[in-house]
Order: C-alpha cells, then structure tokens, then sequence
C-alpha cells in the first residue's frame, strides 16, 4: 500500500493504482473519454489531467501509476490536486481543443441527453475559441444495420477500437491517417460482424456512434425506464427496458458483475421492433379450415370441448424457450389436475432431466467463475452463438494469461485461439479414457472447465453423451472440493426453470419428441412453443405472442405477454433466478400468461388455486424454493456428477451440429424484428473465414 495525499486527504491505495482510481478513491471526480474501466488504456484525451507537486506540467491521472509517483524531499507522501489552478486551466484547454472540429449540434444529436461531452463541456467549456480555420470534415462511414456514424463527432478517443479489438475480439474498426487527417474507419468500409457490436453505442462519449435503428425516435426525457432482464439467451443479461406508452424504443443493458458486466448481445439490444409486428392481440378459433377472431369464452369453450373428449391420455402439454417460471407453474398443476402426464417443458428434445440432480443441468462454474478457469473444454457448444456475451468472457479470460481452449464439434471463430480436438463422441470418449493427448493438459490444469452445449444433447443419444461428460469432468478432475467444472450451457430462457419445476413427462408420459409425431395424441398445448412442429391430426392450442410457426398450425390461439409486458421470474443457465418487471402493457385481448391458464382452468373444470401473482408466487416459492432466491446461485450437490458418469450408455458415430444455426432468428420475438432480419441476411452472405 502507498500513502497519497489528494486535495488534502491522506488515502492508502495500493501501488499498482492509477493515479484515476487513487482520486476516485479520495473521493475526487476525474472528468474522462478515452479511459474505461473494461479497456486498455489508451492515455490520448487527456481530460483527466492532474497535478502532481514538484512536476513541470499536469500528468494524465489515466496512464501514471501510483508507484511512478515521487515522494517529497523529506519523504512525505506524495501530493496531488485536482481542483489547482493549473488543472483547471490544463481541462479547459483541453476541451478547447476537443471542440475544435466537433460540431455544434446539440439540438439534433441523437446522444442528446446522455452525451458525456455535453456534460463536460458545461463544466469546463469556455465560450471563446482561438481556431479560426475550418473545422474537419469526415465522411460518415458505413459500418452496418446496427451502428450509426457521425464521424464529424469523433474525437479519435478510440473506445470503439479498444472494444471490438480486445472485447468483442474482431478486428473491426481502426484508425488510418495522422494528425488532422486521422479517421476511425471499418476495413473498407464493410459491415461489423461482431454480435457485441451495439456496445459501443454506449461506450461512444460524444455520439459519434449512435444506434441506427433508434436514431431520431425519441429522446431519453421522454422514454419510461424499467430494469429487467434479458431472455433471447440463457445467460439472463440485465437489461433497461426503455418505452413510449406501450412502445418499447430501446433495450440498453445494465451492470452486473456476475452475469453480462456492462455488455449485451445485438439480438439483445435491437429486438425491440419485434414486440410490436405480428402480434397476437385476440383468441382465434379454426372454423372450416379458417382462423377467426372470437371471444375467449369461444376459445376456452373450444378446449374444454377437445380436453374432455380426448381424455388424459392423448392429451399432452409443451413449453416453449421463452416460458416464465410462473406459467410453467401454472402449466404443471393443470396437467397434474387434468391427471396429464404427456408434459414436457424441452421442445429442442435435450436429454436434461430433474431426476439426474441439479447439477447435471446447471453451468455450475457460473458465469464469473470463468475468470478462475485454467484450461476449457467445449463440447458441442459454439458460445459466440448461444451465448455472446458468456463468449466475451472466456476470451476476457483468455486474454488475461494461458488458457488452453479444446472443442469437440463443428470447427468456428470463436474469438479465441481453439484447438480443434475431434467431432463427435469418440473423441469425448478418448478424453474420459485419458487417451487423448488433450486429456493430460485439462488434468493439468487446476481448475478445468467441461462446457456441454445443446449440441451434445439435443440428439438421440443424447442421455449418453450427458454421461460420457460427466465421466470425462470427473477423469480430468473438473469436480473437486471447491470447485464444480461441469458446466451446461442453455440456449432457451424457460429451460432451467423447467428443469427445476419437473415440468417433464410422468411415468409413462410422452416427450416433446414423442408428442410431435403423427397419431401419437389427439390435443397438444402449446406454450409459446414455435421450435417444435406437431404433425397433422391433433388439435393444437397455441398460446403465445406473435404469429409464427405455432400459431400457423394451431386451431386455437390464445394471445399471450411477451417479457416486456408481465412480471415474471426466469433462472439462469446458471441457476440464477432474476425478476423480469413489466415495461408496458400487451395489445389488445393479450393477456398474461398465468393469468390465462388460470382462466383456463375454470373453464376445464379444474380450477386452480390462485387468483392473483401474489398468490401463485407464494405457492411456487414452497414448491421451488430456489425460485425464491433472487440473483442467488445456489451451489448444487457435486456428487451428482459422479452418479451420472455411472449411467454410461450407447453413444452413435454422428459429430455434434450446432444448437444455434442462425443467432438473429432463434425465436418468434426475433423472427419478427427486420433489424434481425437484416443481420441474419449479412451474416448468411458474408464469406466464411477461415476457421469456419
């Protein structure tokens, strides 16, 4: 530790601090553009500048570090000030000089509101300037659907080209040119390709990168600001859910250390014009093959009816990758009253089930614990698709030291370097037997990580595969005292959730799978369930929120709540239970999910035992006490693991294919959205790069 005195107070930092963070922690505020706490340091605004006693000219607090500090002739600590003359003079000279070719356009910039040179500029602007030639001028360039420029604004502060190069790890932006004639540009103008691209939106401090899509529709002042949490993964990214009325205008991501950092995905951050196109508004009922609006005492006529005269047996129930934990509680006890047991809440067909333990279906490192890895193993996963930003993380951690990375699967960028080790099980198998030279770096390693994708499991042999990772994590010592590396990567927001309320079928139940098939039940219920296509003959009730593949083949629709428009709990790949709050409210007849299986549930006869969201939350939480633990990860019983390596089984020749084969249209919200639209058609016309 290092004794300074800042403005007066004596603080003890330790000595690798800048001098940045030393006056933060004296309680100084630094004003800054280049320096983020998430980036290298750059040192080129200057902004920060700082006077250290006994030195000639103000330092950039940004780039000195704490131990470089001399003390004084006697050896007093040394002393700082942030508010001296000389430092004031030094940030309006500064600012003199960032405004020099910076348009004034206040009035019309898109930042309008949350611009930081706005702000600094009312502290430490002066209203005269000494430049009298003309100010820069730049063309905007084209970098994509996603990210407007304003390049006249750039400030060459280099935020965006630290982000895409050390974050998003794609060489997407930089700069060509010197002095005056320097410009942040893409590499011939193309489009990014990063699926984190929309973060430097928001790290851009003087709006020279705004968001495209939301340019010129609103201004902050006048937007409503919710904190939710994000479902187009399994990762649970906290999010701010901005709206207009009942519009949602834009999603904008929120801190969390634990979960996404300060980082969200693309599909995150510009799915917002998929809530309000082809929405679900009103039940329909088929009549003559025709769909027509009715009233829901029609609608839920029309299911008693088939319900009833289909009996239990040919009557089954499936869950869709967007469900909430409380409609899947209200799901699960009307199947049970119905005396249903073909229920299954894993449309994709993964072999994750309750029954194995908690820890064989949960990311048991947890996303932070990443950072502690030493050595990683995926299997059947590609987390630059699932998971963009759980992505970000492994390469953050990759690029803090040595981190041999193994994939057993479909070869890709992932970012990071990747040794390619096989494409199926056999491979997987090689590495339980420690056949596989991999085999000896992961037991190596102190800390290795298994990261089994839906890729794996979301096959016939699926069972089998769960067990071979299992034996391999416990072969390469990835359970031990302390820590837990076998780690399953969701790609639906509801599947966890399921897995713990054992929405899965009962004893002799049929499977998502089974129940898809032609002549296997004569009703099948459908909870925002699109991933999945049920074969003609049943009766099919969809209940969602747009008009996709579900609601195509239904006979009854019954319009549902997206995520931004209800209260609801969703868990983790991780096992993190999170509150998503309500934003706005659903269109027309649209109304919340539980609410409408409660409703449901009067009309079958079998009413169940709540009338309100407090009341069913009071009855899930009993159930599922680990819904009750909000933003808690629950460790889950390691011995688990081992059982399952037990269960062995017989695994196929085919090599593991993505979960995920086209990130930007992995749900009906998303197939809606023509910004994903747009993103996915790049993404399918761009050329394949090498790795891939």
């Amino acid at each position: 530790m290092t004794k300074l005195i800042v403005d007066g107070i004596e603080i003890d930092v330790p000595a690798e601090y800048t001098l940045l963070q030393a006056c933060e922690e004296a309680g100084a505020e630094i004003p800054r553009f280049c320096f983020h706490e998430r980036l290298s340091i750059a040192g080129n605004c200057r902004m920060c500048l700082v006077e250290v006693k006994g030195g000639p000219k103000p330092v950039a607090s940004c780039a000195w570090a704490v131990r470089d500090c001399r003390p004084g002739p006697n050896g007093e600590p040394p002393v700082i000030s942030t508010k001296s003359p000389m430092v004031k003079k030094a940030r309006e000279g500064v600012m003199e000089f960032l405004l020099i070719n910076h348009p004034l356009d206040c009035p019309i910039c898109d930042q309008g509101g949350e611009c930081d040179l706005q702000d600094q500029a009312m502290a430490y602007g002066v209203d005269t300037s000494r430049f009298a030639e003309n100010k820069r001028a730049v063309e905007d360039k084209y970098i994509g659907p996603l990210v407007k420029t304003q390049m006249n604004r750039c400030i060459q502060c280099t935020r965006c080209v630290r982000f895409t190069t050390e974050v998003a790890g794609v060489p997407d932006l930089g700069a060509i040119g010197r002095g005056e004639d320097m410009e942040i540009t893409s590499y011939l103008e193309n489009a990014m390709v990063s699926e984190l691209q929309g973060n430097v939106i928001d790290l851009c401090p003087v709006g020279a990168l705004t968001s495209k899509p939301y340019a010129f529709r609103a201004r902050p002042w006048e937007l409503s600001k919710t904190e939710s949490i994000d479902v187009m993964d399994a990762l649970g990214s906290a999010i701010r859910v901005d709206a207009r009325g009942r519009e949602v205008m834009r999603i904008m991501p929120r801190l969390n250390e634990a979960v996404n950092e300060e980082w969200i995905s693309d599909k995150t951050r510009f799915i917002w014009d998929g809530l309000k196109t082809q929405r679900l508004d009103r039940p329909y009922v088929r009549v003559d093959g025709k769909l027509r609006a009715a009233s829901w005492g029609e609608a839920f006529a029309a299911i008693a009816a088939k319900v009833k005269a289909a009996g239990p047996a040919r009557t089954g129930f499936i869950a869709g990758d967007l469900a909430s934990v409380e409609e899947l509680y209200a799901l699960r006890e009307l199947a049970r009253a119905l005396g249903v047991r073909n229920i299954d809440g894993r449309q994709d067909g993964t072999a994750l089930h309750p029954q194995f333990g908690r820890a064989s279906y949960l990311f048991n490192a947890t996303v932070q614990g990443i950072e502690d890895a030493d050595a990683v193993l995926l299997v059947g996963s590609n987390p630059r698709r699932e998971a963009p930003v759980l992505n970000a993380r492994i390469r953050k951690r990759w690029r803090m030291g040595p981190l041999p990375v193994g994939s057993i699967g479909e070869p890709a960028d992932l970012t990071y370097d990747v040794q390619m080790l096989g494409a199926g099980p056999e491979t997987l198998a090689d590495i339980a037997d420690g056949s596989h030279p991999f085999a000896d770096v992961l037991k190596a390693a102190k800390k290795p990580l298994v990261i089994i994708g839906q890729g794996a499991l979301a096959r016939p042999d699926g069972e089998a595969v769960l067990s071979l990772a299992a034996k391999a994590a416990m072969a390469v010592g990835a359970v031990t005292d302390g820590w837990n590396g076998f780690s399953v990567l969701h790609t639906a927001a509801a599947r966890v959730g399921a897995l713990d309320l054992g929405v899965v079928p009962g004893e002799g139940g049929l499977d998502a799978i089974a129940m898809s098939k032609a002549g296997a039940l004569d009703v099948v219920y459908l909870l925002g369930a699109d991933e999945i296509e049920i074969a003609p003959g049943a009766f099919v009730i969809y209940q969602g929120t747009h008009g996709d593949r579900g609601a195509h083949r239904a006979d009854v629709i019954l319009p549902g709540a997206a995520y931004t428009e209800k209260s609801a709990t969703y868990v983790n790949t991780e096992g993190r239970a999170q509150i998503a709050n309500r934003a706005g409210f659903a269109p027309g007849d649209a109304r919340e999910d539980w609410a409408i299986l409660r409703a449901l549930s009067d009309a079958l006869g079998k009413r169940l035992p709540f009338d309100s969201l407090g009341q069913l939350r009071s009855a899930l939480h009993a159930a599922v006490p680990s819904a009750a633990a909000l933003d808690r990860v629950e460790p889950a019983d390691p011995a688990v693991i081992e059982a399952l390596a037990s269960r062995g089984g017989a695994t196929d020749r085919a090599a593991f294919v993505p979960a995920v084969a086209d990130l930007y249209l992995t749900n009906p919200i998303a197939r809606a959205s023509a910004i994903m639209a747009e993103c996915s058609a790049l993404a399918k016309g761009r050329p394949a790069l090498a790795a891939e």
